[in-house]
């Protein structure tokens, strides 16, 4: 297997800044290409450059075309057709808004390291898969680099946590990809419960997908194009395979979210979305459960998440997809995407008084983050929010896996007497890529 296993050598960083030196009179779109209301003056645009050009990417690419408040310059895959389509939409963008049958802002690369040396890039957009994240977004903080990553924060709660220091030492602008907060049915689920509207919380109730399978599939041809090697970065080796990072004519999301090693099930797929509200309404953005009890069949029907002020946070199916059920003595809340339904239901349009809790106001996720850009402020999911979340997942997939009740030091980000849990807080990673944590 190993003979098949090239390592990447890379390349230098006096290389990356020759290269960047090389970049001369690079083209700024122009005030009649934006125009208009909003207009925002080209020193004041943010050059934003793109980690990751998969299916993912295409919606935030869109969105921030649409604030008007920043430019993307570069963009960086190892799926050659994949990066090509990401350019091409973008270029097309501004060469429609120009008027003119071509125009050139998007520079394309192999290597994120390219991304990263360029010094007119002001920030970074990542949406790799979630192995690669904490490698990106640390590499992004060192070279200066404000950052959207997408959401599950990190694969491992170490890297999780070595995400947020490196934000903090290089005092960069973070936005962790939970866009649901600048929502408004999960701002005022969230408000109803901080303010008590549905009496004391007695648990939350999450349904979302369950833990990652083991690793199963087999070996196809490596596609033309696909820079294998460098898709698995910080992972040992594993044969190609089209449901890790699949054409893009499939119709299906990649699914190296459903195995261990490359993502943690739904548990951190579309948990990292609803676990997050559930952190959100409780204000444990700083912290997290200090006990989780996997199901045992007896007193545990469920995935249990015990917190120090007594509240319980289940994962469980109550009948309603990807959604969260907030259980109060005084009154139930349950909220989805498009959709809040409150008992009594008169709390759906309850207006939360100047006086009373406010949570963190953003309706927009993009443009909160290119505002927190220019003010240096934190974003609505700052670094930390994200790390906590993700954290709570991997909580769950690692009691999942050990099939036992773990106490959880949120402060300490430590179990409390188990060797074999806390080792699953962090993984092997090959050594061009290993970051500390």
């Amino acid at each position: 297997m190993e003979k098949n296993y090239k390592e990447n050598k890379g390349i230098s960083r006096r290389q990356f800044m020759g290269k960047a030196a090389a970049i001369t009179a690079f083209m700024i779109v122009p005030r009649y290409v934006l125009g208009g209301k909003g207009y925002v003056a080209p020193s004041d645009m943010i050059n934003l450059g793109f980690i990751g050009t998969g299916r993912q990417s295409g919606g935030l690419r869109n969105n921030f075309l649409k604030t008007g408040e920043a430019q993307i310059v570069a963009a960086c895959d190892v799926y050659q057709s994949k990066l090509n389509d990401f350019t091409q939409k973008v270029n097309q963008f501004y060469a429609e808004k120009a008027g003119q049958e071509s125009y050139e802002s998007c520079k394309l690369y192999g290597d994120f390291r390219e991304v990263l040396a360029r010094p007119d890039i002001d920030a970074v957009v990542i949406a790799t898969p979630d192995h690669w994240h904490a490698v990106h977004a640390v590499r992004a903080a060192e070279a200066g680099k404000d950052i959207y990553c997408e959401k599950p924060l990190s694969l491992t709660i170490k890297e999780g946590r070595a995400m947020v220091a490196a934000t903090r030492k290089h005092k960069r602008v973070f936005q962790t990809g939970n866009m649901q907060r600048s929502w408004p049915e999960f701002r005022q689920a969230a408000e109803l419960v901080r303010n008590g509207y549905i009496g004391d919380i007695q648990t939350v109730k999450v349904n979302v997908g369950g833990p990652p399978l083991p690793y199963t599939l087999g070996a196809e041809p490596v596609p033309a194009g696909v820079n294998w090697d460098l898709w698995l970065g910080p992972n040992e080796f594993k044969p190609f395979h089209n449901y890790l990072a699949p054409d893009p004519t499939a119709t299906f999301w990649a699914r190296w979210r459903d195995y261990k090693g490359f993502g943690g099930g739904g548990m951190t797929d579309w948990g990292a979305h609803m676990f997050d509200i559930g952190q959100w309404a409780l204000d444990m953005d700083n912290s997290g459960p200090v006990a989780i009890i996997p199901p045992d069949g007896k007193e545990y029907k469920y995935l249990t998440y015990k917190y120090a002020n007594g509240i319980t946070m289940t994962h469980e199916n109550f009948g309603k997809n990807n959604a969260i059920r907030f259980v109060g003595t005084k009154g139930q809340i349950d909220v989805q995407r498009g959709k809040l339904e409150t008992t009594p239901s008169t709390l759906q349009t309850q207006v939360i008084g100047s006086n009373e809790k406010h949570v963190y106001l953003s309706e927009n996720h993009y443009k909160n983050w290119l505002s927190a850009i220019r003010t240096r402020e934190k974003p609505i999911c700052d670094v930390e929010v994200g790390h906590r979340t993700a954290t709570v997942c991997t909580l769950g997939n690692i009691a999942y896996e050990l099939k036992r009740p773990l106490t959880w030091n949120p402060k300490k980000e430590k179990f409390k007497g188990d060797k074999e849990a806390n080792a699953m807080r962090s993984r092997n990673m090959r050594p061009e890529w290993a970051i500390k944590v």
